[in-house]
């Protein structure tokens, strides 16, 4: 793995001890451990690409936890009478553009295919694996978690082995489970006495999924519909595979490929998706087997103990070669234990859950939220923290998907749109590029600099021409869009942004919007970062981008702060609507640094006054470190951290970030946004002063290591 030139120049803001932080020490005084299940979410055990929920038993005997990809998903039937063609020819609403010309969206078109737009494709639960109990004379016993005693369970955080103890009949069971890496397997080992007398087996179980909830949890799919899908089993399809069932939803098939030890196999009932595994050898007390998931055929699979090998090298160097922050060792701050313990697991579960091919969605790999889609505009939140940790190997992963999504996105704005240049960013996604319609999908804006800021960092890290060219077409077609979509209003002589828009909080009335201070920000920092780019490719730059950010509109302010946007009343600061979601005007020096035209001290009574007058028992996730960082970046050290240990931003037992009443758990912005405030916190931003000055400086001892400094 490299190390970005950016690690090694940037350290001005870090801290260091004498000697090199014990980072195994820090991880596994983090170990998770559990006595029983949790009705919420699962230990896990994964990849980023895939990601293996267990309940107390180290599978999911009891519980139907998922089995989730960033792969595997799937259409529903179209609805009656429709074909493929009516989705290319679904036609929404036709809006005026500023410019006057006339932009066709997608929402308030034919509900029958809108909402199938909606839903479709959607992610799928891959399947079950559990434990089955026999009687002595070999019938399958119905028990259920209380029937077992002397249960414990705990993840290893450094090798990501997931060890689950307990009593059967008072007779002892152990299940290890790991994940492989670099491949969609898991390893699974059972050591107990009731494999020699055959009471004990595995079964595998395969769910129906589909898109009619748009939430999904818990568990996803559903296990009383065998007649809508399809599975076939297939024995000793090659050397090492012992057996493979095919499963089939609708058009789209999912393979599972079954290795190690012997076993036999059978199938629960002719009208069933349950199989039941018994293994073959007698007077054996362990039982070690494999399962690889796919969209084909394996020709081999990779035994159990290569899977435990995969899982423990790939967390030790996830561990050792990234950047790391240990605020426990040395701090007297009793808050300290608690903020490290958050910070442990979320680099955990954000590795398991948030480091695939794709953005994640907002529940990661644990349930479906959205439909299982992604969002565009919370990618930040999802995956910038790599940038700060120096985990580029997991960020290049998906931040690709610019590229990938580009053509789309030149389509979405100049074909469907009929804009005359640029590409539009989508919102809700799916690894298509197509976005999903609706008025929010479709007019939220904040998304469009994400991929000015993904390419910033990148150049930080690695400031080379190869750099600057991978990301030249999706800065040029990015900034272009920009540039087009603000305005020139003759009255007042400036560029104006919107409407028709959504600003960040999505409390706005969309048609009847114009210039919110965050958007006007960011379009700021965006296109400055743009022309940037071209100076450094030794290109001109083009002259629609400097007249834009030079022109646009000043930062709406009232009564010395700032504005949410500029024609909101003046007196919105008491008004419900419009202080009860995402508080991005604190956003304005925190989130974002400062940006030409924002005044400082104007800027910071704003942050106060977000504060004290903000609803804060309605905000939730991300919400919370972007306070943190508003503080932090004012000087308020002790307030930064009241955020992130606020009452209503909280971690379960195992570190999945509770959603709250807005949304389910595990709502995983919230982890993302912890990461790089902690991040920003401990190494710093440009222009900072001292080490870890996000940090108060009395009974808090932070050492960092390998780290970056944020914008």
């Amino acid at each position: 793995m490299w190390t970005p030139l950016f690690t090694l120049l940037l350290y001005a803001c870090t801290a260091y001890g004498a000697n090199p932080i014990d980072r195994r020490a820090v991880v596994t005084r983090y170990n998770p451990v559990r006595r029983a299940s949790s009705p919420t979410t699962p230990m896990q055990v994964g990849n980023g690409n895939f990601a293996f929920g267990a309940d107390i038993t180290g599978l999911q005997t009891f519980q139907p936890w998922a089995i989730m990809s960033t792969w595997g998903w799937k259409n529903d039937s179209l609805p009656e009478g429709k074909t493929i063609q009516d989705v290319y020819d679904y036609a929404g609403i036709t809006l005026p553009a500023n410019d006057g010309h006339l932009v066709q969206y997608m929402f308030n078109g034919p509900a029958p295919m809108q909402q199938w737009m909606i839903s479709n494709p959607n992610r799928v639960n891959l399947g079950a694996i559990g434990l089955i109990f026999r009687s002595q004379n070999g019938t399958v016993l119905n028990i259920t978690e209380s029937d077992l005693t002397s249960v414990k369970q705990e993840l290893d955080l450094w090798t990501g082995t997931l060890t689950s103890t307990f009593k059967f009949d008072g007779i002892p069971i152990q299940v290890k489970t790991t994940s492989a890496q670099t491949v969609d397997s898991i390893g699974v080992t059972i050591s107990s006495a009731l494999l020699k007398t055959g009471r004990l087996g595995v079964f595998l179980d395969f769910p129906w999924n589909d898109g009619v909830l748009k939430f999904s949890d818990p568990f996803v799919g559903s296990w009383n519909n065998a007649s809508l899908h399809t599975t076939s089993l297939q024995l000793n399809p090659s050397h090492d595979v012992g057996a493979e069932i095919t499963h089939s939803l609708v058009d789209s098939t999912f393979v599972t490929s079954i290795g190690g030890d012997r076993f036999t196999i059978t199938r629960d009932s002719p009208a069933s998706h349950r199989y039941h595994i018994q293994p073959s050898k007698k007077f054996s007390d362990t039982f070690s087997f494999s399962s690889t998931w796919g969209l084909s055929r394996s020709t081999s699979v990779l035994s159990p103990s290569a899977i435990a090998l995969s899982s423990s090298q790939g967390w030790e160097n996830f561990w050792m070669k990234s950047g790391f922050v240990d605020i426990f060792t040395g701090s007297t701050d009793s808050r300290a234990d608690e903020l490290q313990r958050r910070i442990i697991l979320s680099r955990y579960l954000m590795r398991v859950n948030e480091a695939g091919d794709f953005p994640p969605q907002e529940s990661g790999l644990v349930n479906n939220g959205w439909y299982g889609k992604f969002h565009m505009e919370m990618y930040f939140w999802h995956a910038q923290h790599w940038a700060l940790w120096n985990n580029w190997d997991l960020l290049l992963r998906s931040s690709s998907v610019y590229d990938r999504f580009l053509e789309t996105s030149i389509a979405r704005a100049q074909v469907q749109e009929g804009w005359p240049t640029g590409a539009r960013w989508g919102k809700m996604s799916d690894p298509s590029g197509r976005s999903a319609p609706g008025q929010i999908n479709e007019l939220l804006i904040w998304q469009q600099p994400h991929p000015l800021v993904f390419a910033h960092y990148e150049y930080r890290a690695f400031p080379t021409q190869n750099t600057l060219r991978k990301w030249e077409s999706v800065v040029r077609h990015t900034a272009d869009w920009m540039a087009t979509f603000a305005w020139f209003n003759e009255t007042t002589g400036v560029y104006d942004v919107g409407p028709p828009m959504y600003e960040v909080a999505e409390d706005n009335v969309y048609n009847n919007t114009l210039n919110p201070a965050f958007e006007l920000a960011y379009w700021r920092l965006g296109l400055g970062i743009a022309e940037t780019w071209m100076e450094n490719l030794g290109q001109s730059v083009p002259k629609s981008w400097t007249q834009v950010k030079n022109g646009l509109a000043k930062l709406p302010v009232n009564d010395g702060t700032y504005k949410v946007f500029e024609d909101v009343n003046d007196d919105f600061w008491t008004d419900p609507t419009y202080i009860n979601d995402h508080p991005a005007l604190a956003g304005l020096h925190g989130w974002l640094p400062p940006t030409d035209g924002l005044d400082l001290n104007i800027s910071r009574l704003t942050t106060e006054k977000v504060w004290t007058s903000w609803n804060v028992s309605n905000l939730w996730g991300w919400d919370f470190p972007l306070l943190a960082m508003s503080a932090a970046r004012i000087g308020e050290q002790e307030q930064a951290i009241e955020f992130l240990l606020h009452p209503l931003f909280q971690f379960d037992d195992i570190g999945m970030p509770v959603g709250g009443v807005r949304v389910p758990t595990p709502y995983f912005p919230g982890s993302g946004a912890l990461l790089y405030a902690i991040g920003m916190m401990a190494q710093g931003w440009d222009g900072c002063n001292g080490a870890a000055p996000g940090f108060p400086k009395e009974g808090w001892n932070v050492r960092v290591e390998g780290m970056s400094a944020a914008m």
